[in-house]
């Protein structure tokens, strides 16, 4: 059922930020909240009933993405599993006198892109930012011309969270392996509507969140590749076979479990509906909204990902306005101090500041309806119109 406010249906549009939970994994959650709530780490029934518990959900998710239940850790985030990814091998690496190299892109989430700075610039680690051609795609020449004697790790991102492109995961990973350097991927964004197989994608580690395919918030997968060279950044217990130390989330990594199941079944069929979907959504944007033009690539795209700038927009008042007609989107845009910012991803992209502060990120769902993009396409271009309106009042 819609969400109801001030007596208006409310429509979801920002599956990019975040999904709702599954019934299939609340109910898990439920179950295992009552009957399961021993800590996994002890050794008497209850804690035995924990880690039963705790296997069967990571062989379901493990299984699901092609890799062994031992190669798969529970975490708090995806952001989390970006860290320990990107920081776990630099400091195994570090620890074995084997390099000192990273690689990755200029469009790249922050917690990827953050961390990378952060090695470089408190632990000299010396970092290569590849740059991205217009539809925000990295070429993998360049991520072969970039890889060195000493590099240590590529880490490029599957599928972009602003502007949905995806990246030629599979070929740079095959240039990894050619070169011997170990490949990370960013996958949060795909689970829920692509079939993931670690070793088709030719990568050796691999991170996930649950809330962006229908389960839980607070819980992170990450795939390490058996005998990849880790060293455990965040230090502790032995918990998560010594990769990830702390007290496990349970009931969280047993709804992952549920809602990849649920992802799972339906997948193949969500994706071909919402690619439609997008492709309408695309169409009639461009063709009722002046001075719009959309972002990230026009084919190698996420299928529930359309993403857009408009000249002379602010981003964050258009999805105010949006919001008030009841319609939740995202935007890459950030306003810090009432100045507002562009995205880095966007003028990575080389789109200029005064377009890419006008940002709007509208990502399907599998509840998403015909009806509900017709009404938001209805919507837009009034309220573009409107904060135009209102921008060059003030300027």
């Amino acid at each position: 059922m819609p969400l109801q406010f001030m007596d208006r249906a409310r429509v979801y549009l920002d599956h990019a930020a975040t999904t709702p939970l599954a019934a299939e994994a609340l109910g898990a959650m439920q179950r295992c909240l009552s009957d399961c709530f021993g800590n996994a780490s002890s050794l008497h029934t209850f804690g035995r009933q924990a880690v039963a518990a705790l296997d069967e959900a990571r062989m379901t998710v493990a299984c699901a993405i092609g890799a062994r239940s031992a190669e798969l850790v529970f975490t708090a985030s995806g952001t989390e599993s970006n860290n320990l990814a990107l920081r776990g091998v630099a400091f195994a690496a570090r620890k074995r006198g084997r390099g000192n190299h990273l690689v990755t892109t200029a469009v790249e989430h922050q917690a990827v892109e953050a961390t990378a700075r952060q090695l470089r610039d408190l632990f000299d680690f010396e970092v290569t930012f590849l740059p991205v051609d217009s539809t925000g795609q990295v070429d993998p020449d360049d991520v072969r011309r970039a890889i060195r004697r000493d590099t240590v790790l590529v880490s490029v991102m599957l599928a972009n969270n602003e502007v949905g492109t995806l990246q030629p995961v599979r070929e740079i990973g095959a240039i990894c392996r050619e070169r011997g350097v170990l490949f990370h991927t960013d996958a949060v964004q795909a689970p829920a509507y692509l079939e993931l197989d670690v070793k088709a994608l030719n990568v050796d580690l691999l991170s996930a969140a649950a809330h962006k395919f229908y389960g839980p918030k607070g819980v992170g997968l990450l795939y390490i590749r058996e005998n990849t060279p880790y060293v455990p950044p965040i230090t502790g217990g032995g918990h998560e076979r010594g990769k990830r130390p702390g007290t496990v989330n349970v009931p969280g990594a047993v709804g992952a479990a549920a809602a990849m199941r649920f992802v799972a079944r339906q997948r193949d069929e969500q994706a071909a509906r919402l690619a439609r979907l997008r492709d309408r959504l695309i169409e009639g944007v461009l063709a009722n909204v002046p001075d719009a033009q959309l972002t990230g690539h026009p084919q190698q795209r996420l299928p529930n990902h359309a993403s857009f700038v408009f000249k002379n927009v602010d981003g964050e008042s258009l999805l105010m306005a949006l919001d008030v007609e009841g319609f939740a989107v995202g935007t890459g845009s950030a306003c810090s101090t009432g100045n507002p910012e562009p995205s880095p991803v966007l003028l990575a992209m080389g789109i200029a500041p005064e377009w890419a502060l006008g940002s709007l990120r509208i990502t399907l769902g599998y509840r998403t309806t015909d009806a509900e993009v017709d009404a938001f396409l209805e919507v837009l271009p009034r309220c573009v119109a409107q904060v135009r309106a209102a921008l060059a009042e003030v300027y």
